[in-house]
């Protein structure tokens, strides 16, 4: 029987299923990546805010507590947003008329709360509990980054499934002492690890990594 396809079809063949192959893995790389650029996730992008705030100025060079300005960050999933009651404490006398704060003075004057940019925002399907992470240890620069050394405002890690995991998977890499919680200067020493293991015990926590810890 005559052979009706010549020999080179079959190598033709095999470069066709090959190279469709690579083809479908590069573009799932190249999803992968741009899934993991800050085009996406918006790490390390500053955000634009009605106020020039900079947690330098108030963490770094002024030492002012994370708990002053989020209220609720050890009693509430949510940490707070600072009133302007709150920024009014002390710019009723620092900075009484400057520029920079005519949106505060604004808002206290007529009572219009001022609309801060959001930068941590976790889809709805998504439950995060800040004070039960700032009772078992977890620091804020662990999520936000060393806020004492950020002129703007800007978010430091992808808070994503994969990163979240990450932590949940093996807590003792990260936890530290709960009286340093929140301080922003804070370095973990060379042995974590061993300080990590000791206090995952101390504090009693479980490694949770069910879909039900989150997605609830």
């Amino acid at each position: 029987m005559p052979q009706i396809f010549h020999r080179s079809t079959n190598t033709f063949s095999r470069v066709s299923i090959f190279g469709a192959i690579f083809i479908i893995g590069g573009i799932l790389a190249i999803f992968m990546i741009i899934q993991r650029s800050p085009y996406v996730t918006y790490v390390g992008v500053a955000r634009t805010q009605p106020v020039q705030f900079s947690h330098l100025h108030h963490v770094g060079d002024d030492g002012i507590d994370c708990r002053y300005c989020h209220l609720s960050v050890e009693t509430s999933s949510f940490a707070g947003i600072p009133s302007t009651e709150v920024c009014m404490n002390c710019h009723t006398q620092v900075w009484a008329n400057s520029p920079y704060l005519e949106p505060v003075r604004q808002s206290w004057q007529t009572g219009k709360p001022i609309t801060w940019e959001r930068v941590h925002d976790l889809p709805d399907f998504v439950y995060f509990n800040h004070s039960i992470h700032v009772a078992k240890g977890v620091g804020c620069d662990t999520c936000h980054g060393q806020l004492d050394r950020m002129n703007g405002i800007w978010k430091n890690q992808p808070m994503s499934m994969e990163w979240c995991m990450e932590c949940h998977f093996n807590p003792a890499k990260y936890v530290r002492p709960k009286d340093q919680v929140f301080n922003a200067a804070y370095q973990p020493p060379a042995d974590q690890m061993a300080l990590g293991n000791r206090l995952v015990q101390e504090y009693q926590i479980q490694s949770l990594i069910s879909c039900s810890t989150c997605h609830r």
